[in-house]
């Protein structure tokens, strides 16, 4: 079992800690199951960089960055080292603590 912290590159909004979340899910799932604002122009099906996000913490407990994946974050707004598209991170078995940064996605453009 997780616990995943989404906290916001945008003022105002608080974070959101989600406990006892189970391995499968990917953090795009997560969020809006949990009615977190993130962006997914293409559904999920890694065919944009909208719902691009930072993992800070916990990376080692998803699953690896694919070359598509690798691909659209070339093109995602402020991309960093740490950056993953949230439909493609997926939790594995295991458990421990993963920490996302949504950035302001008042700046992502439309796709």
């Amino acid at each position: 079992m997780y616990t995943v912290t989404f906290t916001f590159e945008q003022e105002g909004i608080a974070p959101v800690v989600l406990k006892d979340v189970e391995p499968g899910a990917s953090l795009l799932e997560l969020a809006l199951e949990n009615d977190i604002s993130l962006h997914h122009n293409c559904g999920g099906v890694c065919a944009c960089s909208s719902c691009h996000s930072y993992v800070i913490k916990g990376a080692e407990h998803l699953e690896e960055k694919s070359e598509r994946e690798k691909d659209f974050l070339e093109v995602a707004v402020n991309p960093r080292p740490e950056s993953r598209l949230s439909c493609q991170s997926i939790l594995l078995e295991g458990e421990g603590n993963i920490g996302v940064i949504i950035p302001d996605q008042r700046l992502v453009p439309d796709e």
